[in-house]
C-alpha cells in the first residue's frame, strides 16, 4: 500500500459495527431477515474503491445489504439532516462534522482512516509550483493564472470536504475566497463534480487541482497529471464515520423507502 495512504481497512468495519445498532450477530440458528445499512459517503472515499472491497465482506459476515450513495461531504450531510434516508455518514470535514453532531443530527463519531491531499498538475508545471508549500503553490497559481491564460486551476466547487480544504488553503495563503479567488478570472474554474470527474476535467485542460491522494492514485493510470505538492500539515485528510442520531430520527424511519428517489448513485 502506498506510504501516503493510511486507510485502516479493518478499522472501517469496526467503526461500522460499533456505530450501527441495526447490524448485529447472533448465535440463534433461526434465519433472520437481511437488514440494510445505508451509507452516504464522499466521492473521494468512494473513488478509492475501498468500500467496493469491504462491502461484500461486511454483507456476508453480518447478513446485511449495504447501500451506498456517493456524494460530496456537503451533500452527504444534507442526506443525514433529512433523516431516514441514511444510517451512517462517512465524511471528511471536521468543522461540519462537529456542527452536525452539535445540532443533534449525528452521534458516535469515529475516526477510521486518514490520507493526504495532493496538488496535481501537468508535468510541464507552468506555474512552477513543484515542491512548494501548499499556500505558496496556491499563491503562485493565482498570480500566474491571472497573468497567463495557460495556467488554470480546476476546483471541485461542490461544497465537498475537498472543496472545504481548498478554501482553507486559500485562507492560509492570505486570500478571501469569495472576493480574491472565486470569479476572479478564467484561470479559476469550478467543476461542480466528484473527485474522479474533476481529475478527468483537470487532465483534459492540463490544469491544476487539489485531490486526495487515494483517488489520484486510483485514476493515475488514465491521467497525464503528476503530483507536484504533497508536503504540508494542512494537507492532512481525516475520514470519520457517524451514526444518524436515533433520538432525532426514530429507528424505524431509517429503512423507509420514500427518500430513495432523492439519492443519486445508490449502489
Amino acid at each position: 500500500m502506498h506510504r501516503r495512504i493510511i486507510f485502516a481497512v479493518a478499522a472501517v468495519m469496526v467503526a461500522l459495527m460499533l456505530i450501527c445498532g441495526c447490524i448485529g450477530t447472533t448465535t440463534d440458528p433461526t434465519p433472520v431477515e437481511k437488514q440494510q445499512l445505508r451509507i452516504a459517503t464522499t466521492t473521494s472515499l468512494y473513488d478509492t474503491k475501498l468500500l467496493d472491497h469491504l462491502t461484500p465482506i461486511f454483507e456476508e459476515k453480518y447478513n446485511a445489504e449495504v447501500l451506498i450513495v456517493s456524494a460530496g461531504t456537503g451533500k452527504a450531510i444534507e442526506y443525514g439532516q433529512r433523516g431516514g434516508d441514511v444510517d451512517v455518514l462517512m465524511v471528511h470535514d471536521r468543522a461540519r462534522e462537529d456542527a452536525f453532531i452539535a445540532d443533534g443530527y449525528g452521534i458516535n463519531r469515529r475516526v477510521f482512516a486518514y490520507n493526504y491531499f495532493v496538488l496535481v498538475g501537468p508535468e510541464s508545471d507552468p506555474a512552477a509550483i513543484k515542491g512548494m508549500q501548499p499556500e505558496a503553490a496556491f499563491t503562485a497559481i493565482r498570480e500566474k493564472g491571472m497573468a497567463d491564460e495557460d495556467v488554470v486551476f480546476v476546483s471541485r466547487g461542490d461544497a465537498s470536504g475537498t472543496h472545504s480544504k481548498e478554501k482553507a488553503i486559500w485562507k492560509g495563503a492570505g486570500f478571501n475566497y469569495s472576493t480574491d479567488v472565486q470569479g476572479s478570472g478564467d484561470w479559476y474554474q469550478e467543476a461542480g463534480t466528484g473527485m474522479g470527474a474533476t481529475l478527468a476535467l483537470t487532465n483534459e485542460k492540463q490544469a491544476y487541482t487539489l485531490s486526495d491522494i487515494g483517488t489520484y492514485l486510483a485514476y493515475k493510470g488514465d491521467l497525464d497529471l503528476v503530483a507536484l505538492v504533497d508536503e504540508g500539515d494542512i494537507l492532512l485528510n481525516v475520514y470519520c464515520a457517524m451514526e444518524i442520531n436515533p433520538r432525532e430520527v426514530p429507528r424505524h424511519q431509517h429503512h423507509r423507502r420514500e427518500g430513495l428517489g432523492q439519492l443519486p448513485d445508490l449502489r
